[in-house]
């Protein structure tokens, strides 16, 4: 997009906070939808497992169509897809606000996440192509992670406050004026781009993701209620690893499929896959995991609930930018190990929370999984679009980005399936365990790149 690089510093920075906007609306209605889930439940009569495709259902067709949206805009033009995604998550969320029972919500979730998936790698995209300057493209990148902890600091209270005085449906309301905003600022100000060579479509490559995804959730969530060892489950996973198994066979032997499996050949970019699934497991499970225990356990309304994970919140909104800093200044690895210690301390100082824990064993807990959320975000960003050519920026930010999803909707899964068996400890010991697969990948994959690095520079040498 060479036209961006003579673009105004004020400008470029209006483009960053548009595309901001977006990442803002999605990650904000799944932060406040949380606190909301116990009063949803009621007025819905919906069980855990109903809770559990509440949140799933968005997040697996989020995954499902991250790629194919990356992929388009680079061919049919970023701001096209950009504003088709706002005008179909907006009138999704108004759907939402309007769902008569638990089944029509689901389905509205639907529609949200396919408008979703036109937003955030589409934005990182356009941020990667109005940025040329490394440095100034990590603090960007820095800016974008910390829309994450504002969505953290302000969900859960604007989710509290919303259900207290209105209702759980007014948090799908909250997202028309914000949508409508976005979109009439897309219009105006942000430049149209696309990448010089198109892509093809790969229309089987897109029916084994949906497979591969929602088989794995759907096992995991309906079969995990008779057990682990139910059929259901095993015949869920049997037909993921299938499709699994489809993808690896079919995707190399396209021009240009759908899934980029060379990407994966990078080690950087494979430990940040994988630690895009780690974090944000751990994140939706703490967060699905904290909902339910603060309200029906110790007996708090959504506001309260929500005022009770503002520590954690705080604490992801001040390390966000921060790691976007120490990107700058000294790379990867330093904010992915030291989220990893984090969040894998978090989880197992929280499993053994009970309804008379003092609240400062609460919040000291709470503290520690907001600085390693915080710092984890920018990294996986970063690495993931820095090493890949600006002509598939779309599609390495939507792989990065699917990562994120997957790991959101196998942390419900996974979480909401061991509360349901009564087992809230072996919850927080699943958070845990993703948190120090966070410090091992952090530290592996970075150092690998590292030493790539001086390689090439003694080569060049």
């Amino acid at each position: 997009m060479a036209e961006n690089e003579t673009l105004p510093r004020r400008r470029r920075l209006l483009i960053l906070a548009i595309c901001c906007m977006s990442l803002l609306i999605v990650s904000l209605d799944v932060t406040a939808l949380n606190v909301a889930l116990p009063d949803l439940g009621r007025e819905l009569d919906a069980d855990v497992s109903g809770l559990q495709w509440t949140m799933d259902v968005y997040t697996v067709v989020l995954a499902s169509f991250l790629l194919l949206s990356g992929s388009m805009a680079d061919r049919l033009g970023r701001r096209l897809v950009f504003r088709i995604g706002l005008v179909v998550f907006t009138t999704g969320s108004v759907l939402c606000a309007l769902a008569p029972g638990l089944e029509w919500l689901i389905v509205f979730r639907g529609m949200q996440a396919v408008g979703g998936s036109m937003l955030n790698p589409v934005a990182m995209s356009i941020i990667t192509n109005t940025f040329t300057d490394r440095r100034e493209l990590a603090r960007a990148i820095g800016a974008w992670g910390g829309v994450v902890g504002i969505s953290m600091a302000i969900g859960p209270i604007v989710g509290g406050a919303l259900v207290h005085s209105f209702g759980w449906r007014a948090i799908f309301w909250l997202n028309l004026p914000i949508g409508v905003a976005a979109l009439v600022l897309t219009t105006l100000f942000v430049p149209e781009s696309r990448a010089p060579r198109p892509r093809r479509l790969d229309p089987v490559g897109q029916v084994l993701v949906i497979t591969l995804l929602g088989a794995l959730t759907f096992g995991i969530i309906e079969g995990g209620k008779e057990g682990w060892s139910s059929p259901l489950l095993l015949a869920g996973v049997g037909v993921a690893a299938l499709a699994l198994v489809g993808l690896l066979r079919y995707e190399p032997r396209r021009r240009e499929p759908l899934l980029e499996l060379d990407f994966f050949r990078s080690v950087p970019f494979s430990g940040a896959f994988a630690i895009a699934i780690a974090s944000f497991a751990a994140l939706a499970g703490f967060l699905f995991l904290n909902t339910l225990y603060l309200q029906d356990q110790r007996g708090l309304s959504p506001l309260e609930a929500g005022l009770y994970l503002l520590p954690m919140a705080v604490t992801t909104l001040v390390f966000s930018p921060l790691s976007g800093q120490l990107l700058g200044l000294v790379g990867e690895r330093v904010p992915l190990v030291i989220a990893g210690v984090a969040l894998t301390f978090s989880g197992a100082w929280l499993s053994g929370v009970e309804t008379s824990t003092p609240l400062w064993v609460l919040f000291t807990g709470y503290v520690v999984f907001g600085v390693g959320f915080g710092l984890v975000n920018a990294p996986i960003t970063h690495t993931a679009v820095t090493g890949m050519p600006k002509t598939q920026a779309g599609v390495a930010a939507g792989v990065a980005s699917t990562g994120r999803q997957v790991g959101s909707a196998l942390g419900i899964a996974v979480v909401g399936t061991a509360l349901a068996a009564g087992s809230r400890t072996a919850g927080w010991w699943i958070i845990c365990g993703c948190g120090a697969l966070v410090l091992l990948l952090g530290a592996a994959t970075t150092g690998a790149r590292a030493r790539r690095t001086a390689e090439r520079a003694g080569r060049r040498a």
